[in-house]
């Protein structure tokens, strides 16, 4: 699968780094959500669920910060690219997010 929007844009550019970084808190991200799950069906305490929660949701939050990131970089440095996100819309995906 190719890392591109809507439009082809690739999202991450020139930049394979920031890709890789992503990546790897999307697999943080879901190594602890299958811990959140194991601790619901095992009826852990209510505590332990919502630390794995919010661990769950900080890792997702810096993946997607990450990716606005990596957006709004390629948009300074290439801001006449076919396709290119335009600042108003890289402010409302990270108002999304907030």
């Amino acid at each position: 699968m190719s890392a591109a929007n809507s439009e082809g844009t690739k999202i991450f550019g020139h930049d394979p780094e920031a890709k890789r970084k992503v990546v790897n808190r999307l697999r943080r991200a879901r190594g602890q959500l299958s811990a959140v799950i194991d601790a619901v069906e095992n009826e852990a305490h209510c505590r332990d669920v919502v630390q794995q929660l919010a661990a769950v949701s900080k890792a997702l939050d810096r993946a997607g910060f990450l990716v606005i990131s990596s957006s709004l970089k390629e948009c300074l440095e290439n801001p006449d690219a076919e396709g290119a996100p335009q600042p108003d819309e890289l402010e409302r995906l990270f108002l999304s997010l907030a």
